[in-house]
């Protein structure tokens, strides 16, 4: 299963995620802003990392660019609301939420992780 880092600024969003992938087997790891960021980034080798659906479009661009820069192994999937579109154009997988059902997100992770990042040998 991936190691994931789970992103937001909802703590009760980044909690119910980090259930619904750890009851799928995944190994999750949240942060909130640039210093548990740079923690978690310096810690793991993550395959995945989810960007929330409720950060700001700003914010979205930001974080998916020091992921890029501070996590190289990990592959982006951003959540983003029907209302709201995908706002990440170099994201690896984009999420619509709510989602029907929870386990779409676990199972986009499971495939995402799967994938094999463009420029890894």
């Amino acid at each position: 299963m991936a190691l994931v880092l789970c992103t937001g600024v909802d703590q009760l969003l980044m909690l119910t995620r980090k259930l619904i992938l750890e009851r799928e087997g995944h190994t999750v790891v949240t942060a909130k802003g640039e210093l548990e960021l740079t923690a978690a980034c310096e810690k793991h080798r993550f395959d995945v990392a989810v960007i929330g659906q409720a950060v700001s479009a700003k914010s979205k661009k930001t974080t998916a660019s020091f992921i890029r820069r501070q996590c190289p192994s990990a592959k982006i999937l951003e959540l983003h609301s029907p209302y709201q579109g995908k706002t990440l154009d170099d994201a690896d997988d984009w999420l619509e939420v709510p989602v029907l059902v929870p386990h779409d997100l676990a199972e986009h992770v499971t495939e995402l992780a799967a994938k094999t990042k463009p420029g890894s040998a």
